[in-house]
């Protein structure tokens, strides 16, 4: 009698009116929303809004661990090795299609595979802005390329870690200048930041909702941003390619799960994501950062991520390896 009860409940699970019944029990208990980088960046700036409206419509709460490191890489590995139950997720940023190739390329074990994680919301796509302090020297991006074009190497930008979102758009500003700056990495946004603040380096390349209260509050000047066109935070900063230079780089942020999640939960976490993204104190805090909501639901945004992961394999094979 057990083994036929137990055969029974094999077939259930295996069987379409196992799957609803998985999705119900989920989740069991809190969840945990993994943030690769230190407070204060656009990956926690963004996570902490859509983890308590997750909580609110999961029925469990989000505890949000920041987890530091190697650009983003050792959070977004820690993700991807996690138990697939959908109690693990990550908020990347775009540095996730760089890191496996960077890898690849240094020739060291990798962290993670791409295909070891699977997209289940996009919440925003930003250009990144180029900032100085204000009371730097440079008034506009050309006055910035030209010192660097007279002293190659020696103006020293932050960013949140090799191959990292805030590394990959100075590279390609270097190489479509001509030109070469002095590369510091920090563990995050946020300590780029307090750096360039103090004085420790003189620009960085961040997504608006990271330096759009500096740039208010008048300790911060955005020379210009990897998008096209106007931001509708910074309208009067000029796109790369309005200033003559052609270059262009997105830093978005989306949700991810372990890929062997089963799909009955990841449905569930599909649409709370999506409730999520309509939240009214999400779009809010999102929107005062400066970036406002650009939702992808998953399969859109797998698509995303792939084309990004193609375009970003040139990127680094250009920038070289960096240890």
């Amino acid at each position: 009698m057990k083994r036929r009860h137990a055969l029974l409940a094999t077939a259930a699970a295996l069987t379409p009116w196992g799957a609803p019944a998985l999705a119900q029990a989920f989740p069991s208990k809190p969840l945990t929303l993994i943030v690769p980088f230190p407070p204060g960046g656009l990956a926690d700036i963004v996570a902490r809004p859509v983890a308590e409206a997750l909580g609110r419509e999961l029925g469990q709460p989000v505890v949000i661990d920041n987890k530091p490191g190697a650009g983003g890489g050792i959070g977004m590995g820690a993700a991807a090795k996690a138990r697939p139950d959908g109690h693990t997720l990550l908020m990347a940023l775009s540095s996730l299609t760089v890191i496996p190739e960077a890898d690849a390329l240094l020739g060291r074990a990798p962290l993670f595979a791409l295909s070891d994680l699977r997209a289940v919301a996009r919440y925003t796509a930003d250009p990144t802005v180029l900032v100085v302090r204000a009371d730097a020297p440079w008034k506009s991006v050309q006055e910035f390329v030209e010192d660097a074009r007279k002293r190659p190497g020696a103006i020293p930008y932050g960013s949140s870690g090799n191959y990292g979102t805030m590394h990959v758009p100075m590279e390609i500003l270097a190489q479509t200048a001509g030109v070469s700056f002095n590369h510091i990495p920090f563990t995050g946004a946020g300590p780029a930041v307090v750096a360039l603040l103090g004085g420790q380096i003189d620009a960085v390349s961040s997504g608006p909702a990271t330096v759009l209260q500096h740039i208010k509050a008048g300790k911060l000047r955005a020379l210009a941003h990897w998008g096209q066109g106007r931001l509708e935070a910074l309208p009067e900063v000029p796109s790369l390619k309005d200033a003559g230079f052609a270059a262009e780089y997105a830093q978005w942020s989306g949700l991810f799960i372990p890929a062997a999640t089963p799909e009955p939960v990841a449905q569930r976490l599909r649409a709370a994501a999506r409730v999520a993204a309509q939240d009214a104190k999400v779009r809010e805090v999102i929107q005062n950062a400066g970036s406002p909501i650009l939702y992808q639901d998953s399969a859109e945004f797998e698509k995303y991520v792939q084309a990004d992961a193609r375009r970003m394999s040139d990127v680094v094979r250009r920038i070289g390896k960096v240890q």
